[in-house]
């Protein structure tokens, strides 16, 4: 068996010993840098041992499973209204400055694949130039039974408040990426395209969203009769985020005078900001038919609704 992973895209193949095709099996995590040695090796146990090779030809949603997910999608949407003044603000100026960036602010990280640290520390710079103390994080942790070792990089931001106390905001610039798997039904991708494009709020809120999309996750394979992965458990996620970290202001290799070795950065940049422009385009044409009391309203009954349920 060939295990592969392309580390810029976080796409995973599987190809059998003795056979020409291959098995996609997923993304892994967006811009994360897990180790290919222990992904190869759980891929390998989990279709050896786990999966069983066992698919379904179909893909639409069964009369079970989706009033589950639709109250799963009720969660996401409660989650994303409740940010604070000071989370929605951020997630406002992140995505005016990921916007901001072009192709050529990419190449200063390093000379070989930089998996997209070169769009993290170049968003860090600019957040701190608009007066935020932001950084790129390097998380990293060993594995510990069905959950392997690997490590992910992400930007933090401290908010320093006036009681003299702080508080660590996560950045993620490709949240979305982390929940995708082989195979969902429609209302799975419904509620994956719900999330937001970029990531904004503390480590409490993420553990939130990251608990709610493992069950919709498990939801969405147990229809076409496949178990949950281990790189999509509840541990496997965690451990990207609430692993020790390394935090960085400044990367720690010089300057590339190599572009070429950025084209896939810059089509993930190019990416992401064609969802960014198509989220913030749904979510202005929503404002004026949802006003302010409305979704006050909506958040009330989501509060009520998701924690009787969840």
């Amino acid at each position: 068996m060939d295990c592969r992973v392309c580390a810029a895209t976080g796409d995973l193949w599987v190809r059998m010993a003795g056979g020409g095709g291959g098995q996609y099996v997923g993304q892994i995590g967006g811009f994360s840098h897990e180790s290919e040695h222990d992904l190869a090796v759980m891929v390998s146990d989990f279709l050896e041992n786990g999966s069983g090779g066992t698919e379904s030809r179909y893909s639409s949603d069964s009369d079970s499973g989706f009033c589950d997910l639709s109250r799963l999608a009720d969660n996401i949407s409660y989650y994303k209204l409740s940010a604070d003044q000071y989370e929605s603000n951020l997630l406002s100026v992140v995505n005016s400055l990921l916007l901001s960036i072009n192709e050529t602010d990419g190449h200063l990280v390093k000379s070989g694949p930089c998996n997209a640290s070169c769009i993290r520390f170049s968003l860090a710079k600019l957040l701190r130039l608009s007066g935020y103390d932001a950084a790129v994080c390097a998380s990293k942790w060993q594995g510990s039974g069905k959950v392997p070792g690997g490590d992910h990089e992400y930007i933090d931001v401290v908010n320093y408040k006036g009681t003299g106390s702080s508080e660590r905001l996560i950045i993620d610039i490709d949240f979305r990426s982390h929940f995708e798997i082989a195979r969902a039904v429609d209302s799975y991708d419904r509620i994956l395209n719900s999330l937001p494009v970029v990531y904004v709020g503390s480590l409490t809120k993420l553990r939130q969203f990251l608990q709610v999309m493992v069950e919709a996750s498990r939801s969405s394979l147990k229809q076409n009769s496949m178990p949950l992965p281990p790189w999509r458990s509840l541990a496997y996620l965690q451990a990207k985020w609430d692993s020790p970290y390394q935090r960085r202001v400044k990367p720690d290799e010089q300057r590339s005078n190599l572009p070429s070795e950025h084209k896939q950065c810059s089509g993930h940049l190019k990416r992401l900001q064609s969802l960014l422009k198509s989220e913030i385009e749904v979510e202005r044409l929503l404002k004026p038919i949802n006003g302010e009391n409305n979704w006050r309203l909506k958040l009330e009954r989501w509060r009520h609704s998701s924690f009787r349920n969840f």
